[in-house]
């Protein structure tokens, strides 16, 4: 199942609304990814077990279940997550996008992909509605935990260094 959404984060003609610089959302992605426990309230631990240059290797615990991954950052515009096939889980990336394509405006676009080809079935399009609804809710809340981070100061470079 292949997923993509766009979400909003600068809209010049919407003047009530918080705007972001791209460091500050780019900031935030990477906390996401570093420390996603901040992020994901169901996540038990996150130990980043090798560091290259450009990427890093983590082990995610939820439970009893135990996920490796790896994070790729292409400095302030992309942030891709990739699942190697392990036990039951099969291949899958997350690939989160800053796009800005005119003055004033910027988005952050969402890009999944299970490993899985789409469902024929009923019941399969049902399970694949709920899981583009989770992910796209999940996005929402990082977008909403990012804004407020910002609106904080939490992600400007003097309170990060």
């Amino acid at each position: 199942m292949k997923f993509e959404h766009l979400i909003e984060i600068n809209d010049p003609l919407n003047p009530l609304a918080d705007t972001m610089t791209r460091e500050q959302l780019w900031r935030g992605l990477v906390l996401r990814a570093e420390d996603p426990k901040l992020f994901v309230p169901h996540l038990d631990e996150c130990t980043i077990v090798e560091l290259e240059s450009g990427s890093f290797a983590r082990r995610l615990r939820y439970g009893e279940l135990v996920i490796d991954d790896v994070v790729y950052l292409t400095p302030l515009q992309e942030v891709r997550f990739e699942v190697p096939a392990q036990g039951e889980i099969a291949a899958s990336r997350l690939t989160m996008t800053i796009e800005a394509p005119s003055e004033g405006v910027m988005w952050l676009r969402f890009l999944y992909d299970d490993g899985n080809p789409g469902a024929s079935d009923e019941m399969g399009k049902m399970y694949e509605d709920f899981k583009k609804s989770a992910y796209q809710e999940a996005d929402i809340d990082t977008v909403k935990i990012v804004r407020q981070m910002a609106s904080e100061g939490k992600l400007d470079a003097s309170f990060l260094n």
